[in-house]
């Protein structure tokens, strides 16, 4: 990319990062669906750190990697010991004289900041607790395909907790000047920390919380869930059906967003609960084309970092 070694928060990419993000990550999709090889990243290896399963995550960018010449190594939770069996920092200056990048998929953001602040080779955050960059990216390229390629104006509405993907997509959508709803219940709001550190990211956000989904989804052209209950929440389930029962996309909701809105969930999605069958299969759905662009707009994301070369380790700030 222009400015950034490491994808570790939508902090980290400049206009002319997400400029190039877009327009390589549709680039590449057009390519393969023309069956045109591209081998630019042959020779690279990309390790793949998990502490929490995917599906997307895994397979978009094991495939990702191969169908750009490369392969990718997985490395599952017991294999390494992140920050258990073996510090983080060594884990990174280990893998930093193997790999051309880092991939990893965390519970703490911090494993993420350690990675990226002792590594040599561009780490990429695949997810942590915190933030969910790759996702946000993939969905706004989503909206690109459904909207066009420039997006200001348009009104993007969150309907759930306010978490790790609400986060990166609050701050992208600053920076694109998209008004940014969420629709939260009291306490599943984003806090003022974060979004004092969001304004300095996208110093243009809009940003309005509702409690009420109905009068969020008015007038919006994006309409968005995610689970009620993420990875290591499960010992809350039960509170969390109770709470947010009322705050599910589903025909009413449709029905208050403008004529072409469309529908995106990051999957997995649990149907009957945070989304409809209706909504989510539905004409306004571009939830599976949204998984599909993982792929796309992560390649984009390999393509631009992989052909760096090493680096001293820099310290790496918190974002999202």
């Amino acid at each position: 990319m222009v400015d950034s070694f490491h994808l570790v928060s939508i902090s980290d990419l400049s206009d002319a990062d997400l400029a190039e993000i877009f327009e390589v990550a549709a680039d590449l999709k057009a390519r393969l669906r023309r069956n045109e090889v591209c081998t630019s990243l042959a020779g690279k290896t990309l390790a793949m750190i998990f502490e929490k399963p995917s599906l997307r995550t895994r397979v978009s960018f094991e495939v990702g990697m191969n169908q750009l010449g490369g392969r990718a190594i997985y490395l599952a939770p017991n294999e390494i010991g992140l920050g258990k069996r073996e510090a983080t920092r060594d884990v990174a200056r280990v893998l930093s004289g193997y790999v051309d990048g880092i991939m990893a998929r965390t519970f703490a953001h911090q494993t993420i900041t350690d990675l990226a602040s002792y590594s040599r080779v561009p780490v990429i955050n695949g997810l942590s607790d915190w933030s969910h960059p790759c996702q946000a990216l993939a969905d706004v390229m989503t909206a690109r395909e459904a909207f066009g390629a420039d997006l200001k104006g348009r009104t993007w509405t969150f309907i759930g907790d306010g978490n790790n993907v609400a986060r990166s997509l609050a701050i992208l959508c600053g920076r694109l000047g998209i008004t940014f709803r969420l629709a939260a219940p009291k306490g599943y709001e984003l806090d003022d920390t974060f979004l004092t550190k969001a304004r300095k990211a996208a110093p243009e956000l809009k940003y309005e919380l509702y409690e009420d989904p109905r009068e969020a989804s008015r007038g919006s052209d994006v309409l968005y869930t995610d689970t009620w209950i993420s990875m290591g929440q499960e010992g809350e389930r039960e509170e969390r059906m109770k709470i947010f029962k009322s705050y599910q996309i589903n025909s009413e909701l449709l029905s208050l967003a403008t004529p072409e809105a469309i529908v995106m969930h990051c999957l997995p999605a649990y149907r009957g609960l945070e989304i409809t069958d209706d909504a989510m299969d539905g004409p306004h759905s571009r939830v599976f084309d949204e998984a599909e662009n993982r792929m796309h707009l992560q390649k984009a994301v390999l393509l631009l970092l992989l052909q760096k070369p090493r680096r001293d380790p820099v310290p790496c700030a918190e974002g999202a």
